[in-house]
C-alpha cells in the first residue's frame, strides 16, 4: 500500500484539524467495513492457493496418496489433509 502526501488528497481545514492530533507521523486510514478486502485478494495469493488446493482434492481425487502430495507440494500430512477434508470456502 503506498503512502500518500495528505496535502495532496486532503483538504487544508482537515489537515489542520488532523494535525491538532497527530504532526509528522505516518497515520493508517483502515477502509469502511464493507469494503475490505480478505486476505490475499488484493495481490492474487488467495486465489493461488485456490488454485493449488483445488489440484490437490483434484490429484487425490486419482488416486495419489496423502505422503504423495505431501512430498508433491512441499505441505506436511497434516496440511494435505486439513484441505483435503476441511469444507471449501
Amino acid at each position: 500500500m503506498p503512502y500518500l502526501n495528505a496535502d495532496g488528497v486532503l483538504p487544508p481545514e482537515l489537515i489542520s484539524e488532523i494535525q491538532k492530533y497527530v504532526q509528522g507521523a505516518l497515520v493508517y486510514v483502515p477502509r469502511q467495513g464493507n469494503e475490505r478486502l480478505g486476505w490475499g485478494r488484493k495481490n492474487g495469493t488467495r486465489a493461488e492457493l485456490d488454485k493449488r488446493n483445488d489440484a490437490i482434492r483434484a490429484a487425490k481425487a486419482h488416486g495419489r496418496t496423502i505422503d504423495q502430495l505431501a512430498d508433491e507440494y512441499c505441505l506436511s500430512a497434516d496440511g494435505i489433509r486439513k484441505i483435503l477434508y476441511c469444507a471449501r470456502r
